[in-house]
């Protein structure tokens, strides 16, 4: 079992990293081959190059070797985790730009009209996204509807295939104590180890 876990979160020592470090131990420790990345410790950059704006992108070809490596990455892999806060209702650019970048046409998806249905191209089946936020859930849910899960389950893995879309929020994380925290790690563990069941 192939695992991408990919973080986005800039401050080195936050939940998130916290969250990451976890769920990779865990999938690692159950004998799973992860590969990890933090995008912001990567460095990696959100926006495209004009070049990447074609219709179709050939696997593997793309200008920036960065994307290319993840490309070529994310087509083998069997399962996707991705853990980043919710930042004005969306995930932060670093992965935003991935998913634009990295799951182009011809990689992550084809069209046969610009009317039609996708037909996703990746391998991975499942995914799991673990989410921070400091808006409580009622107020998410009656405010703002839940963008992160209209994104993620709605817009962006199906897309691409992948049609079991799990997802957790950890809130509110600012005034969350030291004993909620180690729980939501516990959750976050087992939530990743189920995704190998």
């Amino acid at each position: 079992m192939r695992t991408g876990v990919y973080l986005a979160h800039p401050r080195p020592g936050s939940f998130n990293h916290a969250v990451f470090e976890a769920v990779v131990e865990e999938l690692r420790g159950r004998g799973c081959h992860v590969l990890a990345h933090d995008l912001c410790a990567e460095g990696f950059t959100p926006s495209s190059a004009a070049a990447e704006t074609r219709t179709v992108q050939p696997a593997g070809v793309a200008v920036d070797p960065q994307v290319a490596l993840h490309q070529a990455e994310v087509a083998t892999l069997d399962t996707l985790v991705f853990i980043h806060p919710n930042w004005w209702g969306m995930p932060p650019a670093v992965l935003t730009g991935w998913v634009q970048r990295v799951l182009a046409p011809g990689v992550a998806y084809k069209l046969e009209s610009a009317q039609g249905e996708p037909a996703g191209l990746l391998k991975a089946g499942r995914a799991l996204v673990l989410n921070t936020s400091d808006t409580p859930a009622d107020r998410e849910e009656s405010e703002f509807g839940d963008p992160l899960d209209r994104i993620w389950s709605a817009c962006v893995l199906p897309y691409v295939g992948v049609t079991d879309v799990r997802r957790v929020v950890f809130r509110t994380v600012t005034d969350s104590t030291d004993a909620t925290r180690a729980s939501w790690l516990r959750q976050a563990r087992e939530h990743a180890a189920a995704l190998l069941a």
